[in-house]
């Protein structure tokens, strides 16, 4: 029997490239996966068929949309996500979902190799690599644009040369990555990073320095998931779908960092997450208010690792699933309502109301009705400053 190279496939032209690329090198059949994370774009079933049409002798296509949502953004949204505090995990989150597939279509077709596209200078040949050897560890993998130098002069002159069904004229100066959750942006000119990003970069978010009326929106959460919008039930994906279209046309969500890799360079990217950043301010805000304080403080810490495991491709491993139990043991009470101002590329909360809330109007009031004993201060301030007391009056009288 051929051998079977399942195929990591976008429609683009170095993985339409890649289909024949690989038929030549190895020998093998090629199964191109297609997987929908809310990308956009071209339908897929003009992708399925021109990876037909570009050699490949099945193409799977799968519709992981609402999977993505619930399963990969709600985690990363419960966890406040956000990699060097200002990106929330746009293209290292779906890779895993992907992989998923790309193993399960591995299984379905007999193959005994898994290929992605990815080149030799990124993150996410890790994540797919590492994903691919956990999941399937039988599987081998191999990555074209990396292991067979596939560079785009020679995408574009093998195109030509076997008449592929692929358009190799128009080049776009960026690289773009993008599913439900946002919207990744590099190279081109934005790799010297003292060019300030132009217009054209932006496809998620309009124009935050002329906004349109400022939009008010109530965010209801059940357990660190948002479940309805303004009181009309949503799907995962649907909150972010939403919170996309109303964030994005207030211009909130635009990032721009360099950014430090897992491969030990440091990277200028731009993104657009308009739907992520007001959801994961709302949530932190609601955390505020019903998460015990050394429990909330613990958490930030647990949310970091939990980021930079996914950001390096980890999602599989036994801490991040550790982890994992964590964050959702502490989303029990994360539960109520948070109201927005969307605007001018801003998200801010205005108003938080939850029946699980730990604020206490009786205790916080500096009116009539308070119910803190202020007594009971003094005591407390001896008690916790007692052993920076003791050791400073021994620095004194050592002279130090």
């Amino acid at each position: 029997m051929t051998d079977r190279v399942v195929l990591a496939y976008s429609g683009g032209l170095d993985t339409s490239v890649a289909i024949g690329w690989i038929g030549e090198a190895t020998g093998a059949e090629v199964i191109a996966v297609a997987v929908d994370v809310g990308q956009g774009g071209e339908d897929l079933e003009t992708v399925r068929q021109r990876a037909l049409d570009c050699g490949a002798v099945e193409a799977y296509v799968a519709d992981a949309r609402e999977e993505f949502a619930a399963g990969y953004c709600m985690p990363a949204l419960q966890a406040n996500a956000l990699y060097m505090d200002a990106y929330p995990l746009v293209s290292a989150v779906s890779r895993p979902v992907i992989v998923k597939h790309l193993v399960a279509a591995a299984k379905q077709f007999g193959a005994t190799t898994v290929a992605h596209g990815c080149t030799g200078k990124g993150n996410d040949q890790v994540r797919f690599e590492v994903g691919i050897q956990t999941l399937g560890p039988d599987l081998q993998c191999i990555a074209p644009v990396r292991d067979l130098a596939l560079t785009r002069e020679k995408a574009i002159a093998y195109a030509e040369a076997n008449g592929l069904p692929i358009i190799t004229t128009k080049k776009n100066p960026f690289s773009i990555d993008q599913n439900v959750w946002g919207r990744a942006v590099e190279t081109g000119y934005l790799e010297d990073i003292w060019n300030g990003p132009t217009k054209d970069v932006y496809d998620y978010t309009d124009d935050p320095g002329f906004p349109p009326a400022a939009d008010e929106v109530v965010i209801t959460f059940e357990q660190g998931v948002p479940t309805a919008i303004d009181g009309q039930a949503v799907t995962p994906l649907e909150a972010i779908q939403i919170m996309n279209q109303r964030a994005g046309a207030q211009g909130v969500g635009r990032i721009d960092i360099v950014e430090d890799r897992l491969v030990g360079i440091k990277s200028r990217e731009i993104y657009e997450a308009p739907g992520a950043m007001a959801l994961i301010a709302a949530h932190r805000e609601l955390e505020n208010v019903t998460l015990e304080r050394e429990q909330a403080r613990f958490k930030k810490t647990v949310g970091q690792r939990w980021t930079e495991l996914v950001y390096d491709g980890q999602w599989f491993s036994p801490l991040k699933k550790s982890l994992d139990a964590f964050i959702a043991d502490t989303q029990q009470m994360v539960s109520g309502d948070i109201r927005m101002q969307l605007h001018g590329g801003k998200a801010t909360v205005t108003g938080r109301r939850s029946e699980t809330s730990l604020y206490d109007f009786n205790l916080a009031t500096y009116d009539e009705g308070d119910s803190f004993d202020q007594s009971q201060a003094k005591g407390f301030i001896e008690l916790f400053g007692m052993s920076s007391k003791v050791a400073s009056a021994r620095d004194q009288r050592l002279g130090l």
